[in-house]
């Protein structure tokens, strides 16, 4: 058995020092939450199983819509956020990835969409792997390969499989060095995951999923958790509608300029209140209270993003995403309770109950902007699938 020492505290960054009390004591509430909630997290564990050389595994992971989003990074390295957040995973895409560690390959290899990976796409990946391989107490490179499914003709942009390819990855490679009991243990998946895509901490995680983080927090403390455990939001729909950024935007581009904004203290200091109204809402079923915050923060975000930097404005919205928005109020209105969410780009994901799909996607219908919606449940968390067969839905 391997031991697994604390990791030293994170960055903190110049400028915020002074809001790190704040900001841990709105972590221990949202820990006394999660307790009074019955909200259940496994430990991260002090010991790891014996690792081997090589293996082979594969995972699926689904991507994630923001709820109550987050932008910027106070570590890099360790892709630490500034404030704590809330996803849901969308059903409407999954991530499929395949990891084979070989004592013999000289160096790692990925390919992503049938794509060979380079620089800082391959980069990330190999954070990743030498994450595992360093806890693994082993050298061997690897041979990745992964594809994003989507029920839908366009990818988008602001999809989330950049989460969904982080949590399928770490699982994956988690299996291939540990076996599939560890993969298992999504409070250290998601602290894995986390290491290539902070949001695929809570794809890892699965359903409405909470990431842990603040400047300066451990390591093993940032990691993510499911709140609807007892399938508390079965009676949500998500109707997802891609749409591609004209501008080409960059995420990480966003995540540079998003802590100067003015904006982003008071962001970071309202959060620990909104993400206990959100564990509340989330164990009574309440998807109207989470969709309304997920809205809410679509706004704030792209205030944050686009305030960020005088020079030059990181607008991420399309033209549509105004009529959207519009739509929703109208329906909402009307008596049909449906909230738009925005991540960095302009992809939109509705909000709602099941009975009110008919409704909602005749209203899209009418707006005869030649925009496709795709209806699909929660996503779960990441998982373990047959290596053949991901192979083969790779190819």
């Amino acid at each position: 058995m391997r031991n697994t020492e604390p990791m030293n505290s994170t960055n903190i960054p110049a400028g915020f020092e002074a809001m790190i009390p704040a900001m841990a004591e709105g972590q221990g509430r949202i820990l006394a939450a999660l307790h009074k909630y019955g909200v259940a997290y496994a430990p991260y564990p002090a010991q790891l199983p014996a690792a081997h050389s090589g293996g082979r595994a594969a995972a699926r992971a689904y991507p994630m819509q923001g709820i109550l989003k987050y932008h910027g990074l106070a570590d890099w390295a360790q892709r630490i956020a500034y404030l704590p957040s809330i996803s849901i995973n969308n059903a409407a895409a999954h991530t499929i990835t395949a990891v084979t560690f070989d004592p013999e390959l000289a160096s790692d290899q990925a390919r992503i969409n049938g794509v060979a990976a380079t620089g800082r796409e391959l980069e990330r990946v190999a954070q990743v792997l030498d994450a595992v391989r360093t806890l693994a107490g082993v050298h061997s490179r690897a041979t990745v390969v992964s594809r994003n499914v989507v029920r839908a003709r366009i990818v988008g942009k602001g999809l989330g499989t950049s989460a969904s390819g982080a949590a399928a990855l770490a699982t994956a490679a988690v299996a291939a060095l540990f076996g599939p009991d560890l993969a298992g243990n999504h409070r250290f998946l998601s602290s894995l995951a986390r290491l290539l895509a902070g949001s695929g901490c809570r794809s890892a995680a699965g359903g409405l999923a909470l990431w842990l983080s603040y400047p300066g927090v451990a390591h093993k403390e940032s990691f993510a958790l499911r709140l609807d455990q007892a399938g508390q939001l079965e009676d949500a729909a998500l109707i997802t509608i891609p749409i591609d950024s004209r501008v080409g935007l960059k995420t990480e581009a966003a995540h540079h300029d998003a802590p100067n904004s003015t904006f982003f203290k008071s962001w970071m200091l309202s959060r620990a209140d909104e993400i206990i109204e959100c564990i509340a809402a989330a164990q009574r079923g309440d998807w109207r209270t989470i969709g309304q915050f997920a809205e809410l923060d679509s706004m704030r975000l792209h205030g944050v993003t686009m305030s960020g930097s005088r020079e030059q404005k990181l607008i991420g919205w399309e033209p549509e995403n105004i009529t959207i928005f519009r739509m929703c109020n109208d329906l909402r209105a009307a008596g049909v309770p449906v909230y738009a969410s925005t991540d960095t780009g302009p992809t939109v994901v509705l909000i709602s109950g099941r009975s009110y799909v008919p409704q909602i996607l005749a209203a899209i219908e009418e707006l005869n902007l030649g925009l496709e919606a795709v209806v699909s449940g929660i996503g779960g968390p990441a998982e373990l699938v047959d290596f053949d067969a991901a192979i083969g839905e790779i190819a």
